[in-house]
């Protein structure tokens, strides 16, 4: 029988801010860098980390903000995707890190790849779950509160995008999309842990800066496609089919620009680890294996 390896939560500093990781695996192992979604944090890896540590060094940090990590006022950092993926950067530098795959859920998705358009030689595949990279993958019911505070930020926009983050937004999050044969399989552990997390002490600001600068990512789309063809980059899309926020249209997108893309539509919802993290595990790892590993 494989003994389970112990996670190990650590905290660097950053540019003066502590930021919270988890680690677990062999360091000489190949790395996987787990960079998390909205309005989650490392917790999110929680059930996937001990299936890979066998074979692979893995590391999760919680954005800026999220998590365990500082969480300085709006007006004392200023909260932008690239201001998040810059402090990545700097953390995959102090711990280390020079060549790594990836991989992305939600938030983390962009914030990844634009690492990957700063370092293309540091980054050996791409495995996204639920990490949008396509106008195609935007579910629109589900954006149009978002696009509004993108068009006009005001108090009226403002408002539906504040209860994304409640309890009750959090946990339709988690819920939506995932049938009834696995909805026993959802903690409600989990929702409860990221509301809490998110009702400290000057969120509000800090989350409502943050998604209002998301246009950001949707200019570099453009640019995210010529990485894909250009870079040919290894690419596994574990994709919860029934996400309302991220739609399938959306994994199935990159086979536009990487057609050799392996693409996996899984019956369950946005946090597909929450049901799946067995299937994901092993998918990945095969993926690993074949692609990057031994390729």
């Amino acid at each position: 029988m494989t003994s389970v390896l112990p996670t190990r939560h650590r905290t660097v500093t950053v540019r003066g801010h502590a930021l919270h990781y988890r680690e677990a695996g062999p360091a000489d192992a190949p790395v996987l860098l787990l960079l998390h979604g909205f309005p989650t944090s490392s917790h999110m890896f929680r059930d996937l980390i001990p299936r890979l540590a066998h074979r692979y060094r893995l590391i999760a940090p919680d954005h800026l903000g999220f998590g365990r990590s500082d969480a300085p006022a709006a007006d004392a950092f200023p909260y932008t995707f690239a201001e998040l993926a810059a402090l990545t950067s700097e953390f995959t530098g102090a711990l280390g890190l020079d060549r790594f795959a990836l991989y992305v859920q939600d938030y983390g998705a962009p914030i990844g790849l634009r690492l990957a358009l700063a370092h293309p030689e540091r980054i050996t595949a791409i495995v996204t779950q639920n990490g949008n990279a396509y106008e195609e993958g935007l579910g629109a019911e589900a954006w149009a509160p978002v696009l509004a505070l993108l068009a006009d930020r005001t108090p009226a926009t403002e408002a539906p995008v504040r209860a994304i983050r409640s309890l009750e937004g959090i946990r339709w999050q988690y819920e939506t999309g995932v049938p009834d044969a696995y909805r026993e399989l959802l903690s409600p552990d989990a929702w409860h842990h990221d509301a809490a997390l998110m009702a400290r002490e000057g969120q509000d600001a800090v989350q409502l800066d943050l998604i209002a600068d998301y246009g950001s990512n949707f200019a570099l789309y453009p640019a995210f496609h010529e990485y894909f063809r250009t870079s040919r980059v290894p690419l596994l899309a574990v994709w919860g089919e029934g996400d309302e926020v991220f739609v399938p249209a959306g994994a199935e997108a990159f086979r536009r620009d990487l057609p050799d893309a392996e693409i996996h539509l899984l019956p369950t919802g946005h946090f597909a680890l929450e049901t799946h993290a067995p299937l994901i595990a092993g998918l990945i790892d095969d993926f690993l294996e074949r692609r990057v590993v031994r390729p």
